[in-house]
């Protein structure tokens, strides 16, 4: 769980493309947005802030969404990448990570590996 994270994009409308498809099926919508930021969360509750970076490259990071079931990860992964993500490991099992460790992984139009889990 967390209160909010901030990532740089270096395409402001691509980002908000991915994540407002990827998101959708875990219950998260575009909640605030301008021509430098956008927010996403629970409806009313940005908790995800993508800033416009027109600097270097980022280095790229790791962020994990809970999912109400495999359903929604399943759809998470296939939507993420109708919307420009690329593919880090579709829907699935992961008893490396716990016994009933379910989720899918892309990489989002910025090079940010993004999850979505459910235990």
């Amino acid at each position: 769980m967390y209160d909010h994270i901030g990532l740089r994009v270096k395409g402001l409308d691509s980002s908000v493309n991915f994540y407002t498809a990827a998101l959708a099926p875990l219950g998260y919508v575009l909640c605030s947005r301008d021509d430098s930021y956008a927010g996403f969360g629970p409806k009313g509750q940005p908790a995800l802030w993508l800033h416009l970076h027109k600097g270097p490259a980022n280095g790229g990071a790791h962020v994990a969404f809970r999912a109400p079931d495999h359903a929604a990860i399943e759809k998470f992964h296939s939507e993420g990448i109708k919307a420009g993500g690329r593919d880090n490991g579709g829907a699935g099992p992961r008893a490396d990570y716990g016994p009933s460790y379910f989720a899918a992984f892309l990489i989002d139009p910025d090079g940010n590996n993004v999850e979505a889990v459910c235990t």
